[in-house]
């Protein structure tokens, strides 16, 4: 996230080389690239842009989910589709487009931890998808989600519940009680922890697993037991 100082037609042309569209406004590119630390004189940042995106991006998802899954319940679109438009995805993709080096941000928000950084990530990302929204239509905005969300659309893992509730509901059917949580380590400094939580149930063995939060170490414990005891398959199985 380093803020290359690019504008108006050169901007535009490099953001083009990454997502293959030109936009014909440059100001709606510079916006959904200015975090609100780093607005300065323009007096613009993306938060608007990402309010208007996350709606567009959800609607085209639900769109293409519907289709590709004629037979899947409201239950299971509702687990893809919440897959496909948290943080972490919105974050894999613009860094998967290199999008990172062109993001405008003030120095405290430089200096975060890359885990940190996942949401502003994902928020440019949201953005960038309102910019093309406003600039080409919603199927210029269809165009661009349909290529670079593909692979995850169609992934086994896209249909994934939360592991813990996945976890939740497996325990109680095998033991009659719901799964219990320790933390049981914690490294690195404050303002970058690393915890690792252990989960037990009743009658198996027990499971840890580390995370930058305690929520995201619970999270993998959960999905370390899933895999292990068969209820999840790895990639590619």
């Amino acid at each position: 996230m380093s803020g290359r100082r690019l504008s108006g037609k050169d901007l535009v042309e490099a953001i083009a080389q990454r997502i293959g569209y030109v936009f014909s406004d440059a100001s709606r590119v510079e916006a959904a690239l200015t975090h609100a630390s780093a607005r300065g004189r323009s007096g613009f940042d993306y938060q608007r842009l990402e309010f208007l995106g996350d709606r567009v991006l959800g609607l085209v998802i639900a769109e293409i989910l519907y289709k590709a899954f004629p037979d899947a319940s409201e239950g299971e679109l509702s687990v893809r589709l919440n897959s496909l438009v948290n943080a972490e995805a919105l974050a894999g993709i613009a860094d998967g487009l290199d999008l990172g080096e062109f993001i405008r941000a003030g120095a405290d928000v430089r200096s975060l931890s890359p885990r940190k950084r996942v949401n502003v990530r994902a928020d440019i990302m949201e953005a960038l998808i309102a910019a093309l929204y406003l600039d080409g239509g919603l199927e210029a905005a269809r165009q661009f989600i349909s290529r670079f969300w593909d692979t995850h659309l169609r992934s086994v893992h896209a249909a994934r519940r939360d592991p813990k509730t996945e976890l939740q509901e497996w325990a109680h059917q095998v033991s009659g009680a719901p799964p219990q949580y320790e933390i049981v380590g914690r490294e690195g400094p404050d303002h970058d922890p690393v915890f690792t939580v252990k989960v037990s149930i009743a009658g198996y063995e027990p499971a840890s697993a580390a995370g930058r939060s305690k929520r995201e170490a619970e999270q993998n414990a959960a999905s370390a037991v899933l895999l292990r005891e068969g209820i999840w398959k790895e990639a590619g199985q």
